[in-house]
């Protein structure tokens, strides 16, 4: 049978249609398109697709039983590598590891790899699920420290090996960002909930509204009688680029507005945390998260223009972001350098009349130089060429770092100059006795299955050390 060149489409809501709500955009395969797209897989001796793969899901294999059919048993597979299969085969970069590696993909359009494993999970959610068969107690106790994908992937590794484990969340509701950085129309959070409460089926106890550094330290988690601590706390601190304006009112960085849109729904006429009502929204940055900014902008009824240093080439968020953010509407201003946030002064502002509303980001204009020390072409100002883009609102969306909190109450952690926890590479141990780190906390903002590959393999060695201790 000949093999078809292309994926088969995904379906999507209209761009006209989905600008004016926050449902899901992608809708998923049917199980017939599925069982298609999985023909297309040549099922390879060598599977390149596993080593592409930070969790090394049997890919083929999964595959394999979605064109036999047998959707369950592709579930199994998944399942027995990753904690989150729904969640990543919505916002995994496929193109760039699984699918990057697939023979198919060297003469044709590779096989569509994360909407199979979408599909795959989502059928599984919507059918009668029976409770898993609990692994026997082994009397051992972790503590994980952030349920978002890196603490959610170690806790489901060790309560599957019989590991009592306490998840502690600092917010309201279990979810990292997952639940409060990307948007609803990306990863619909019922998604992240059944996902989680799989989770809790396995004995994962989840504790939210706990401020690990507040309301209880590292050492003292050690003193209730946890033998391990695994940190996942993420890289929720925003960075601004230091430029004149930044506290004008109507700047927001990337986290807050979308911490206060997802999670708290500010975009409803009743929130108690809402964000201000924008006619025309600058964006700066190029990146996922920039992408997610624009377009949550965009539902909330602005103008939005994303503003980014380099080149369309250069820009670092999936294509598939890029190209949805395209047809909605969101407008690219490129090699465009910010330079100056205008506003004018607030005379209600009784302790800081200069700290008044955002009326304009003057950028200059950037052309590209020679490759920086990644590989990226650099940007290089324009003498003379500043303007302003009239706007009311900017949001920055130009990367985060690791929240210090952890580190400044927890002797004998060491951090590097960025912020991030120290690990052994293949194990995710820290300087700190019986205390591992993973994802974000150590690498800086990266991608969700990154992170879950980190708290996998943090789980692997917590499991071998007491293990080796109960020997």
């Amino acid at each position: 049978m000949a093999v078809s060149p292309r994926k088969h489409e995904m379906p999507v809501q209209d761009p006209s249609e989905r600008v004016r709500n926050f449902g899901e955009v992608a809708l998923g395969y049917t199980e017939e398109t599925a069982v298609a797209e999985a023909q297309r897989c040549l099922n390879c001796k060598n599977k390149p697709c596993v080593a592409g793969c930070p969790v090394n899901i049997a890919i083929p294999d999964f595959i394999s039983r979605i064109k036999a059919g047998d959707f369950e048993g592709a579930y199994d597979v998944i399942n027995s590598s990753s904690s989150l299969p729904a969640v990543c085969g919505r916002v995994c970069p496929q193109e760039t590891q699984c699918e990057s590696k697939c023979t198919l993909g060297i003469k044709f359009e590779p096989v569509g790899i994360g909407r199979l494993e979408r599909f795959v999970a989502d059928r599984h959610n919507s059918s009668a699920i029976k409770k898993p068969e609990l692994p026997a107690p082994n009397g051992r106790k972790v503590a994980v420290v952030g349920s978002g994908p890196s603490g959610l992937a170690c806790a489901g590794d060790l309560a599957k090996k019989g590991y009592k484990v306490t998840v502690f969340e600092a917010l309201h509701i279990a979810g990292g960002v997952l639940v409060y950085g990307i948007p609803e129309f990306r990863l619909p959070k019922e998604i992240v909930r059944r996902e989680i409460e799989t989770l809790t089926s396995y004995g994962v106890e989840v504790r939210t509204n706990v401020v690990i550094g507040k309301t209880l330290t590292v050492d003292e988690l050690f003193e209730e009688g946890y033998d391990a601590v695994f940190i996942g706390s993420g890289a929720g601190l925003p960075k601004f680029m230091g430029i004149a304006g930044e506290n004008l009112k109507g700047v927001y960085s990337a986290n807050e507005f979308l911490t206060r849109t997802n999670l708290m729904k500010a975009y409803r006429e009743d929130s108690r945390t809402p964000v201000m009502r924008a006619s025309k929204v600058a964006v700066i940055g190029g990146g996922n998260v920039a992408m997610d900014a624009a377009r949550t902008a965009l539902r909330l009824g602005a103008e939005v223009h994303v503003v980014y240093r380099r080149s369309m080439e250069e820009l670092p968020a999936r294509r598939e972001e890029v190209e949805h953010a395209m047809e909605e509407g969101v407008q690219f201003d490129l090699l465009r350098n910010p330079v100056e946030i205008l506003g004018y002064e607030d005379p209600d502002d009784r302790r800081n009349p200069k700290n008044g509303f955002v009326t304009g980001l003057k950028v200059i204009k950037c052309e590209l130089g020679e490759p920086d020390e990644k590989g990226r072409r650099r940007p290089v100002e324009i003498a003379g060429s500043e303007y302003v883009i009239d706007v009311d609102c900017v949001i920055v969306a130009i990367g985060t770092s690791p929240n210090p909190l952890i580190k400044n109450t927890t002797a004998g952690l060491e951090v590097n100059r960025h912020g991030g926890i120290i690990v052994e590479e293949n194990t995710g141990k820290t300087s700190k006795d019986g205390v591992y780190a993973g994802g974000d906390a150590v690498t800086g903002a990266a991608t969700v299955i990154l992170a879950m590959g980190a708290g996998k393999t943090a789980a692997k060695a917590i499991d071998e050390a007491l293990s080796a201790r109960r020997e």
